[in-house]
């Protein structure tokens, strides 16, 4: 456990220079953070985490030759520390919490999430067991490894998503989904009183979703089974469904038999 008059020893790894000065110069306002360096690739930060033990990482994920989870998955246990992951891109967001990282910054992040992230880490730096924190994280690792974007298929239905919205990421669980409209390149999708814009086509997101709980019912939809509340006959032998919430979605003709035949 941290002293409390114990400064956290903090490393920044981001291939880009001008992010590494912004991460310091941020840091640098908190008297209890010592910076011990800055590095520009992740095979450089596998040799001076190791070498330097710090405390705290402020990690960026999509680097050169090297991602930070490469990076974290070749630390022996014992030198993995607490990590701050810090990136572009969203659709990382949920392996970072499954490897346990103390924090997610999405650039561009203003002050007030930095130091948000900051005071999150801080807290189980100072408050928790550091060397149970590194055995948990590295013990994840070696189950989550590299992750894998935009791969054809998963061995598992998604049971969370991590969705971008404004300046941070919401996990949404997969059976809060009532329905999912495809919208371009995105997909709106709707969980009670609240939609979201998400960048993923409509076909890659049913391949991530649990058939037995997801049914496309048109090229531009995908309803909860669990939500569909009515089958109605449209005429001209069209037929709609109604959801729970109210909403009426139309059936595709190739898919009314197979609406027709759900069970709950």
């Amino acid at each position: 456990m941290l002293e409390r008059n114990t400064t956290i020893r903090t490393l920044i790894v981001d291939d880009e220079p001008l992010a590494r000065e912004g991460i310091r110069l941020l840091l640098k306002q908190d008297a209890d953070i010592e910076v011990i360096g800055e590095v520009g690739s992740g095979r450089e930060a596998a040799s001076r985490i190791e070498e330097q033990r710090p405390d705290l990482v402020f990690l960026d994920v999509q680097m050169p030759e090297c991602t930070g989870f490469q990076v974290l998955a070749s630390l022996p246990p014992a030198s993995v520390p607490g990590v701050v992951f810090v990136t572009a891109y969203d659709r990382y967001a949920l392996q970072a919490f499954e490897v346990h990282a103390l924090d997610y910054l999405l650039k561009p992040f203003d002050d007030e999430r930095f130091f948000e992230a900051l005071r999150r880490a801080k807290a189980h730096l100072q408050v928790a067991q550091v060397e149970d924190l590194r055995r948990q994280l590295a013990a994840l690792l070696a189950d989550v490894g590299e992750p894998r974007v935009a791969t054809p298929a998963v061995a598992q239905p998604a049971e969370r998503l991590a969705i971008k919205d404004g300046s941070r990421v919401v996990f949404l669980r997969a059976d809060e989904i009532d329905w999912i409209e495809a919208a371009d390149y995105y997909v709106q999708i709707h969980a009670g009183p609240k939609s979201y814009l998400h960048r993923e086509t409509m076909q890659s997101l049913e391949r991530r979703l649990d058939p037995s709980q997801f049914v496309r019912i048109h090229r531009s939809a995908i309803v909860n089974r669990r939500r569909i509340r009515e089958l109605r006959s449209g005429g001209r032998r069209e037929a709609v469904v109604v959801l729970e919430g109210g909403a009426t979605l139309k059936v595709a003709r190739s898919q009314r038999d197979k609406i027709a035949s759900l069970r709950a």
